[in-house]
C-alpha cells in the first residue's frame, strides 16, 4: 500500500521513525513534508498535498491512505479535510482508528504527536491500515451524503439549511 505522510515540526520525529517502520513493513511511503525541523513551519500545505495525493492515487486505482501529524492533530485533520474526496479522522485510540475505517471509510488519519507515545502511534496506524471498511449500507449511505454535500452544497431530501 502507498501511504502518504505529512506533519509539522511537532510530528517531524514521529514522521521520520514512522517512514522507516512502514517501509520495513513493505509499504511505499511518500513524505509530503517537512524534511527538516522549523519551529515556525506551517502544516496546511503539507497536509493538503498528502490528501490530494491519497485521492489521486485512489482514483487511479492505487491502494493508498494518508497519515498527518501535528501537536494535537486537529489543525492537520481540518487541513486534510479541505481536499475534496478526503475523509480525515482524528484518531486518539485503537477504537477510533478502527472505526475511522469501519464506519467512515476514512482515507486519512490525523494524530496528535504531543498526545501519544511512539508505540501508541504505531498501534493506531497499524489498526487503521489493517482494518477494512465494513461496507454496511448505512455507512455507505452516510458517506454518499457527505460527498453529495461536498460536491453540490446540498443533501437532497435531508433538510440541509441554505
Amino acid at each position: 500500500m502507498r501511504i502518504h505522510i505529512a506533519t509539522d515540526h511537532a510530528g517531524l520525529e514521529f514522521s521520520r521513525k514512522l517512514q522507516d517502520y512502514l517501509t520495513d513493513k513493505g509499504h511505499v511511503v511518500v513524505n509530503h513534508g517537512p524534511t527538516e525541523y522549523d519551529p515556525l513551519d506551517d502544516y496546511p500545505a503539507f497536509c493538503i498535498n498528502a490528501g490530494q495525493a491519497v485521492v489521486a492515487d485512489r482514483r487511479a486505482g492505487t491502494e493508498a491512505l494518508g497519515v498527518v501529524f501535528g501537536g494535537s492533530g486537529n489543525g492537520e485533520q481540518i487541513a486534510a479535510n479541505k481536499v475534496e474526496g478526503v475523509r480525515a479522522a482524528l484518531v486518539w485510540n485503537l477504537s477510533t482508528a478502527e472505526l475511522a475505517r469501519d464506519h467512515n471509510d476514512a482515507n486519512v488519519i490525523s494524530i496528535g504527536a504531543r498526545q501519544h507515545s511512539y508505540d501508541d502511534v504505531i498501534a493506531f496506524i497499524d489498526a487503521f491500515v489493517a482494518h477494512p471498511f465494513s461496507g454496511d449500507e448505512r455507512h455507505v449511505r452516510r458517506i454518499a451524503q457527505i460527498a453529495e454535500y461536498e460536491q453540490t452544497g446540498d443533501i437532497v431530501g435531508k433538510g440541509v439549511d441554505h
